[in-house]
């Protein structure tokens, strides 16, 4: 219809101000929950490792009973050869144990790697090996394993394995979790 003023429609869209303004928030929202994600990691790193070590001793100490020989759980660098130090974090092996203390007779029956490079799973007893008689107790003493997360201070589990071959894990106790700290 001629004659009728052009109406103006408001603008649509979002200005440059608002983008910014939404982008700040996200930031902020992001660096306060940061902290929180890595500490979730940190825990999930830590109770995954626990339950692959638990795992791993319960089915060395079933291969003892089944094949009626002594069994061995120890700590491997190279993935083949039980190494001579007591760290465990970098992989563990299993198998039947051999002619020469503290190594496995033959190919090892299963590998695993380190579940994480940020770990440290030490034996405060300096033990080497794990091993389980056929009848499934450990022979020899207590064992503990203690899991830490470097650069995460306060938090470790343990690992331990009675004389009686029962395994079990937890939290770590006050005198463990200093020895963790100084590893």
């Amino acid at each position: 219809m001629p004659g009728l003023p052009p109406r103006h429609l408001p603008p649509r869209g979002v200005t440059l101000i608002e983008q910014l303004f939404v982008l700040a928030v996200a930031a902020v929202l992001a660096c306060i929950g940061l902290p929180s994600l890595r500490r979730l990691q940190a825990n999930t790193e830590l109770r995954s490792a626990q339950t692959g070590l638990i795992a791993l001793l319960n089915h060395t100490r079933a291969l003892a009973v089944q094949t009626g020989r002594v069994a061995l759980a120890c700590p491997t660098r190279d993935g083949d050869r039980c190494s001579d130090e007591a760290g465990w974090d970098g992989g563990w092996l299993i198998g039947l144990r051999g002619d020469r203390p503290g190594q496995l007779e033959g190919p090892p029956k299963v590998r695993r790697a380190s579940p994480s490079g940020q770990l440290s799973i030490r034996s405060p007893q300096g033990r080497r090996s794990v091993q389980f008689q056929a009848d499934g107790s450990a022979g020899g003493s207590n064992i503990s394993l203690l899991i830490c997360h470097r650069g995460i201070d306060g938090r470790a589990l343990s690992v331990k394995v009675s004389n009686a071959g029962r395994v079990r894990g937890g939290k770590a106790t006050p005198a463990e979790l200093h020895q963790c700290a100084g590893a």
